[in-house]
C-alpha cells in the first residue's frame, strides 16, 4: 500500500468523516485521528476544518485530496499490473450498485468472482441511482452499477443487463384477481412506487409520459425507499405495486404474487456500469467482464 497516512487522509476526505473512515479501514477512530495530524504536522498545515457540525476540507486538503485521488488510482493499475505478470490478483474494489442490482443481480455473480479471485476483496455499496453517480464522481466508489437512463459526459458506459419493470399484486388481495389493465384503469389504481432519485421511478415516468400521463396524474398512495419495503406493503394493502421483475421472480413462482398485465405499456431497461472518465482501473475492467460473462 502506498503512504498509509494518505490512505486515511483519502478515506477522511472522501467520507468528510473520521468515524466513517475508521469503520471502512478498520481501524480505530483514535488511529485515524492520530495519522491526520502526523501528515498535517508533515506538511505544516491544516487539511480539516472542524466544528461542531462537522469537518470540511481547507483549501490545503482539496489540492491534496485532487492528487491523492490521481495515486490511489495509480496504485491500483499497479496492482494490476503485477498481478498480471503474477498470474494473480489482488487488491480493492469499491462497488456501488442501485437497490434491484443489489439486492437481487449481484450476489450470486459476487459470489462466483469471490471463488475465482479470492485476493480482491470487494466491498459492496447500496444507494439509488443518484447517490451511486454522485459516489462514482465524488471516487466515494471504484465502479456504479445503475438503473435509468445514460448520457451524462461525465461517465463512461458499459452496457450490463436488460430489466424489465412489471405491475404486481399479492395474491391475497382482491387486486390481484385482474390479471390485464388498461391504461385508463392503471391511473385510477392504488399504487405503491419508489421514491424520488431512483432509477425504477424515473423509467417509470418516463414510459408514461410517453402515453401522455403524468405521474400527477396516478392514484400513487406512497413512495417507499426500498424494493423490500414495496413487497411488505403490499402483503398487507389492496395496492399494486412496479418493481424489477427480478425483484419477485422467487415470489411469483411460489404463488405469492401475480403479476398484473397493463396494456400498452411495456417498460423495459437496461442496467449500466458507469465509472470515471479517463484510465481505467484494470481491477474495474476485470470485474466487468466476469460479471457480462456470468450474468444468468
Amino acid at each position: 500500500m502506498f503512504n498509509f497516512r494518505l490512505h486515511v487522509f483519502h478515506s477522511v476526505a472522501v467520507n468528510l468523516s473520521f468515524t466513517k473512515a475508521a469503520k471502512e479501514l478498520h481501524i480505530t477512530q483514535p488511529a485515524v485521528t492520530s495519522n491526520v495530524k502526523e501528515l498535517e504536522n508533515s506538511l505544516g498545515i491544516s487539511l480539516f476544518d472542524r466544528d461542531p457540525n462537522g469537518i470540511s476540507l481547507t483549501k490545503a486538503g482539496e489540492i491534496l485530496l485532487k492528487y491523492t485521488e490521481q495515486v490511489t488510482a495509480e496504485y491500483k493499475i499497479i496492482e494490476y499490473e503485477i498481478g498480471l505478470l503474477r498470474k494473480s490478483f489482488s487488491g480493492e474494489l469499491k462497488i456501488g450498485a442501485s437497490t434491484t442490482i443489489e439486492q437481487y443481480i449481484l450476489p450470486p455473480i459476487l459470489a462466483k468472482f469471490n471463488k475465482k479471485y479470492p485476493e480482491i476483496e470487494i466491498s459492496l455499496y447500496n444507494g439509488n441511482t443518484m447517490n451511486v453517480e454522485k459516489d462514482v464522481l465524488s471516487h466515494k466508489i471504484d465502479l456504479g452499477i445503475v438503473e435509468g437512463n445514460i448520457g451524462r459526459k461525465e461517465f463512461k458506459y458499459v452496457p450490463f443487463m436488460k430489466d424489465e419493470i412489471v405491475a404486481f399484486a399479492h395474491t391475497s388481495q382482491p387486486i390481484a384477481k385482474k390479471q390485464q389493465l388498461g391504461l385508463e384503469e392503471l391511473k385510477q389504481t392504488p399504487l405503491v412506487l419508489r421514491e424520488t432519485g431512483s432509477g425504477t421511478l424515473d423509467i417509470i415516468t418516463n414510459e408514461l409520459q410517453k402515453h401522455r400521463i403524468k405521474l400527477k396524474d396516478m392514484n400513487v398512495k406512497v413512495y417507499l425507499g426500498s424494493t423490500e419495503s414495496i413487497k411488505n406493503f403490499l402483503a398487507n394493502s389492496n395496492c399494486m405495486g412496479l418493481v424489477s421483475v427480478y425483484a419477485i421472480k422467487r415470489e411469483v413462482k411460489e404463488g405469492y404474487f401475480q403479476i398484473i398485465d397493463i396494456d400498452d405499456l411495456d417498460i423495459i431497461r437496461t442496467f449500466n456500469f458507469i465509472s470515471p472518465q479517463g484510465k481505467q482501473n484494470g481491477l474495474v475492467n476485470k470485474f466487468i467482464e466476469f460479471c457480462l460473462t456470468n450474468k444468468e
